[in-house]
């Protein structure tokens, strides 16, 4: 089937998890040969009728007609497909760019007699090349032809500078029967929070209504998706959607209210926030995986904004990956990110071990375990503000010349 990238994974990378089946969804690949390489690179997912559908998607106003349509498609709640391309992010390609997208929606809905806006369609890859009509509708035709494959070769093929599949699972007891939540994603670099960040699927049998499970999502990624950064770099492209074929039996949720409400929707965060953390795992050269925790905040939402102005400084982020105990560029990122904060009640702490308190150096602070805890894998940053009780986190990766080497040659 088709291969991620042919270069090594990220030393960060998680083995791709054991996912079942999920009743009413179909996996098929295919090769449309987007790009010059020897792997399939076109996705298509059959939904069962009556599959309720939520999404969130990027803010760039300089979106992919994808995305455009996706926002519009969304607001009915029902899906029957999704088509995936990889290699060509068809977004800057004007009315001709649509067209493509458009095509591939009549396409599939003929195929499966269903209206052509329940077909979703993404792409990702280069900006401001068109999608070609002809590989579109020949990779369409080989991906209705072949054999379903699993979860692996169909987040294989939704990757472009990944060097490993990422995918997520979990269960819930929903109204007495157990539901299976699955997730794959694909994303390594242009990630930053902006309602969504990456290309990101995930589907389950629960019988959701359409409006409650946009509900859960959108709350899933505040806490998750929207807290993880590379490189502060917002894609035309960013897309999650989530699919509920109800094929479980349940009674549909409606909302909280509802039977094992409560448990869906800490399954459906569970997996976007395993999803969101694989993404930053493989950021673009990246080494090692931080943990911003930020506490003491004027309120969640500050903390969070103060989290992110952490996460995205080079300088925090450079001083990491050189193992350099640089507390100080951690207030000086506290500083600019625009948000209440008070230098005398400012305390700062890498791996546990506080470097300063109330807006001072602690007085007998030794370097040697924050030193030996910055040369490992993973990087936990705790600030607190000491205002109130605002608390977030967020999660970044360190800033290498491997990152320059990657984005330097990705055209090529």
């Amino acid at each position: 089937m088709g291969i991620v990238m042919d270069i090594a994974p990220s030393p960060l990378a998680s083995p791709f998890p054991d996912m079942p089946p999920v009743e009413g969804v179909t996996l098929r690949v295919a090769r449309a040969g987007y790009k010059d390489w020897g792997r399939c690179d076109l996705t298509f997912v059959e939904l069962t009728e009556g599959t309720a559908v939520a999404g969130v998607f990027t803010k760039n106003v300089c979106c992919s007609s994808e995305v455009e349509l996706g926002r519009e498609q969304v607001k009915a709640g029902k899906a029957r497909a999704l088509v995936v391309n990889a290699g060509n992010s068809n977004a800057f390609t004007g009315y001709r760019g649509r067209e493509a997208v458009e095509q591939i929606m009549d396409q599939v809905a003929a195929h499966l007699g269903c209206a052509p806006e329940a077909v979703f369609v993404s792409s990702t890859g280069v900006i401001g090349v068109p999608l070609p009509k002809d590989k579109a509708k020949a990779g369409v035709d080989a991906a209705l032809a072949a054999q379903p494959c699993n979860w692996r070769d169909a987040t294989d093929t939704i990757g472009t500078t990944d060097t490993f599949a990422k995918g997520a699972m979990a269960t819930a007891i929903v109204d007495g029967k157990t539901v299976t939540l699955c997730g794959i994603i694909k994303g390594s670099g242009m990630i930053a929070p902006d309602m969504a960040t990456m290309l990101g699927y995930i589907f389950t049998d629960a019988a959701v209504e359409p409006a409650f499970l946009q509900a859960c999502l959108s709350a899933a990624n505040l806490a998750t998706f929207s807290c993880i950064t590379v490189d502060s770099d917002t894609s035309t492209s960013d897309t999650v959607l989530a699919f509920a074929t109800g094929k479980a039996g349940n009674t549909p949720l409606t909302g909280f209210d509802s039977a094992g409400a409560d448990a869906f929707a800490a399954a459906l965060t569970d997996v976007c926030r395993q999803l969101a953390q694989l993404v930053v795992r493989d950021g673009e050269g990246a080494q090692k995986f931080i943990t911003v925790r930020v506490t003491g905040a004027a309120s969640d939402d500050s903390a969070r904004r103060v989290g992110l102005a952490i996460a995205n400084s080079p300088l925090v982020k450079t001083a990491i990956a050189g193992e350099d105990a640089n507390w100080g560029r951690v207030v000086m990122a506290v500083g600019k990110a625009g948000e209440p904060a008070d230098r005398d009640t400012l305390s700062i702490a890498f791996g546990g071990h506080w470097a300063a308190r109330n807006g001072l150096p602690v007085a007998d602070y030794d370097e040697e375990p924050v030193a030996e805890h910055l040369k490992g894998q993973d990087i936990d940053v705790a600030v607190d503000l000491g205002l109130g009780d605002g608390q977030a986190t967020v999660w970044t990766c360190d800033l290498t010349h491997g990152y320059i080497s990657i984005n330097a040659d990705y055209r090529s």
